[in-house]
């Protein structure tokens, strides 16, 4: 699982979520911060309004919370989701002694690589760059 500090920057640099069954996702609130919750068709649904998407925590007692708006949450994409939002950009993962090394070719041809301890936060670092270079 990425960090909630990437997943923050990834947000941030214009990554945007229609959540799904299975999506992890934390309350974006430093008092939830180590809290992970799963969408789910039994217990956190998305909701579509037309003022936004709100995600419906259905029979939940343990939490006081019925609802949370989808910008007061802070979506953890899992490795595989990470790896095809990377599209045809993504040339290989390989495991060195430092961890993982997402390798990618860059519009101007250019390869560039991002090492990190796991290869879903190399994955991530990977779409970081990306979408900083498509927003500068």
């Amino acid at each position: 699982m990425i960090s909630t500090s990437l997943a923050r920057s990834l947000r941030d640099a214009g990554l945007r979520w229609r959540p799904a069954s299975g999506d992890r996702f934390q309350i974006d609130r430093a008092e939830l911060e180590s809290e992970v919750f799963t969408v789910s068709d039994l217990t956190i649904e998305p909701h579509e309004y037309s003022n936004g998407t709100v995600l419906g925590f259905n029979g939940t007692t343990e939490w006081a919370l019925d609802s949370v708006a989808l910008d007061d949450a802070l979506w953890l994409p899992r490795e595989d989701q990470l790896r095809d939002l990377l599209r045809a950009s993504f040339l290989r993962l390989e495991r060195d002694d430092d961890g993982y090394r997402v390798g990618l070719r860059l519009v101007d041809g250019a390869e560039a690589s991002f090492t990190s301890v796991s290869a879903p936060e190399a994955y991530g670092l990977a779409l970081l760059s990306i979408l900083e270079r498509v927003s500068a």
